[in-house]
């Protein structure tokens, strides 16, 4: 019997490099590998090259290159976003979502120490804020509100348009991380209602290890990381030039797929016929909202056929030896599993909340991957849950 080759299921996390990746970075390593602040040919060569870079993807995403400060990654990106606007901020309310990344929410930490309102934004069953709280959330004192665009966990799309013209009406600054959504849908930023966009490469089979932090020119952003006035004197240190090259090679590539789709993520039916596939098993319920939810990513809470919450964590564990590289919702802390605050916000009891998994899809799977994964997902789910059920 043939072995069927592993199925990377797991895009949220990180995707694999692309092949046009690679090569873009490889030519900067080459060609552009002097420090772009030197005053010389070879620093010449450097700066271009990132330059060329910046409007890549300031020209993909629809927005001014000189909005653009490349960062170490999305995790930075969010932190230079709430700290940076905040000290521009006399002492106020800080509003974040209950299902923000962990790095927003440490940034929202440091400024709750600092002597910030920290008030934390319900969501409703699937994982979406409540709009009912939206004008108490941004009556004073609250100068500052950061919503992410895509749950990462659960996949569930923020009506951010709706936050923002709200936000720019009480005259308070927003924030949003846009890590999950950038690559997957159409973009023009500059025409959105947000202050500070944040996302990151690695999401969309570019190098890790680099973000993108875009704010509006009026907003006084100041600088995490001091140094020797790199990036418009908002970020120091030597900027990585090939690592740039690489991410606007994903971004272009990312943009590529979605105009031969006619604005559509490719995905997007192939994750559909994967849900059809799942959700008819017993025990398995899908998370997340239905109508607004990134396009490759799909969620569920596991039981067992006779209702018992499976552990996240031995599932995926369970599905790894059978081929399927996939995600837990499920937090680790100190060792020690519990259940996923994302899904307890969303209303889960504790013992369900441990019990999540993710699956997301990526452009590297093969068109023969994609026929056969909703008859390979579904075997393997009945065996994992015949196996800890």
């Amino acid at each position: 019997m043939a072995v069927e080759s592993p199925l990377y299921l797991d895009a949220c996390a990180a995707a694999p490099l692309a092949e046009q990746v690679i090569a873009a970075m490889l030519a900067a390593y080459q060609g552009a590998w002097a420090n772009p602040s030197s005053l010389h040919g070879f620093g010449f060569e450097a700066a271009d090259c990132l330059e060329r870079s910046r409007q890549a993807i300031a020209a993909a995403l629809g927005f001014p290159a000189s909005w653009l400060t490349f960062c170490s990654g999305g995790t930075e990106a969010s932190h230079a976003a709430l700290l940076g606007a905040a000290s521009g901020l006399p002492t106020g309310r800080l509003v974040i979502s209950a299902v923000e990344h962990p790095a927003v929410q440490a940034a929202a930490h440091q400024l709750q120490a600092q002597g910030w309102e920290l008030a934390i934004w319900p969501v409703d069953g699937v994982g979406r804020v409540d709009l009912a709280w939206l004008d108490r959330l941004l009556a004073p004192p609250t100068r500052l509100v950061s919503v992410l665009w895509g749950q990462s966990e659960v996949g569930t799309l923020q009506p951010i348009e709706t936050i923002g013209a709200a936000c720019r009406r009480a005259g308070v600054l927003f924030h949003s991380d846009a890590v999950q959504v950038v690559g997957h849908q159409p973009l023009a930023i500059e025409a959105l209602p947000v202050d500070v966009l944040t996302f990151t490469a690695h999401k969309i089979q570019g190098p890790r290890g680099i973000g993108a932090l875009v704010a509006r020119p009026d907003l006084a952003l100041g600088a995490l990381i001091g140094g020797g006035g790199q990036e418009a004197g908002r970020r120091g240190g030597t900027e990585a030039v090939a690592l740039a090259a690489g991410f606007a090679a994903a971004i272009e590539l990312a943009q590529a797929r979605l105009k031969a789709c006619g604005g559509t993520d490719p995905l997007e039916p192939e994750r559909d016929r994967l849900l059809a596939a799942l959700e008819p098993l017993a025990g398995v319920t899908i998370t997340g909202c239905r109508q607004r939810r990134l396009p490759h990513h799909l969620s569920l809470v596991l039981n067992s056929p006779s209702g018992q919450p499976l552990p996240g964590r031995q599932a995926v564990a369970g599905l790894w030896q059978r081929g399927l590289a996939v995600s837990s919702g499920t937090a680790c802390a100190s060792g020690r599993a519990s259940g996923s605050p994302v899904l307890q916000a969303m209303g889960f009891p504790p013992e369900l909340a441990g019990s999540g998994l993710r699956l997301s899809l990526g452009p590297w799977l093969t068109p023969e991957q994609l026929r056969s994964l909703p008859d390979r997902v579904r075997a393997a789910l009945l065996v994992v849950q015949a196996d800890l059920g």
